[in-house]
């Protein structure tokens, strides 16, 4: 099983170019960001953790630029989305970016994706949040067609063109692999209908039931990943021996010295779940 990091990358945080070399440094396969273009100040949506939302939320980078810098930096490293919220951006203008990024990276893109959680969020860049899977999903599936066909059509009740170009196409084929974020009721459907693995968050009861359930469903190779592991060797062996291939760490937004800690516990537990 790989390991991995994810961050909010903050402006007042440790770069994303410096996060990334000390992440490939290290010795771990991948790097995370997840996405959130602003948070409503008058929110009424309550915070996945309960409580008061934390100040990173309203202090990222763009999702892309952060990338961007993070893949230029490095040269082994798989960087990705975790998650990116298709439900609040124009999938063409996407497409363009996750196949940019892929394509200068030499294919080392992961498109993670999901529909959030905060509804006012959404709701400011137009999204219903009633019909944001069905959103979300005809988003996915426009890209496919535009990353997939010299000339890209779609049809569908939110998304809908004719006949366009759009290159670059990402180096990655088909495309890069979309990760399907999530622990909702009926995430296992939307992975079977449009994704390449799994992306759940840790600390949720029955996901390794749940992973054995979609494995059962599927009628192809359908990948595991999990987000947000704690520091601790018997949970990444509970995830291992379930067949998960990666395990991601989140890592606090502040400077290199804190960064640097958090990622000796991790190791530390990496290296008691090898017998190190």
């Amino acid at each position: 099983m790989e390991t991995g990091v994810a961050i909010f990358p903050t402006h007042d945080a440790i770069a994303p170019a410096d996060m990334a070399r000390l992440a490939e440094e290290r010795g771990h396969e991948s790097l995370f960001f997840p996405e959130h273009t602003h948070i409503p100040a008058g929110r009424q949506t309550p915070s996945p953790g309960g409580g008061e939302l934390p100040r990173r939320y309203a202090h990222t980078f763009d999702l892309f630029v952060a990338v961007t810098a993070a893949v230029t930096a490095t040269s082994r490293l798989r960087v990705g989305s975790g998650i990116c919220l298709v439900i609040e951006r124009d999938p063409i203008t996407t497409a363009k970016e996750v196949a940019s990024v892929d394509f200068l990276s030499g294919g080392r893109f992961e498109f993670g994706v999901g529909a959030g959680w905060n509804r006012e969020e959404m709701a400011n860049h137009g999204t219903d949040p009633r019909r944001r899977m069905a959103v979300l999903r005809e988003r996915v599936e426009a890209m496919k067609e535009i990353w997939t066909n010299d000339e890209a059509s779609y049809a569908g009740e939110y998304v809908s063109f004719e006949r366009i170009w759009s290159w670059p196409k990402p180096a990655q084929r088909p495309h890069p692999p979309v990760l399907v974020g999530g622990n909702g009721p009926g995430v296992l459907d939307r992975v079977l209908a449009f994704g390449d693995g799994w992306f759940p968050n840790h600390a949720r009861d029955g996901i390794l039931d749940r992973a054995a359930e979609l494995r059962a469903r599927a009628d192809r190779p359908v990948a595991l990943m999990v987000m947000g592991v704690p520091a601790d060797a018997k949970v990444l062996e509970a995830y291992a021996e379930a067949g998960f291939q990666r395990a991601v760490h989140w890592l606090p937004s502040a400077a290199r010295g804190p960064v640097e800690r958090a990622l000796d516990r991790y190791e530390a537990a990496i290296a008691e779940f090898h017998g190190e």
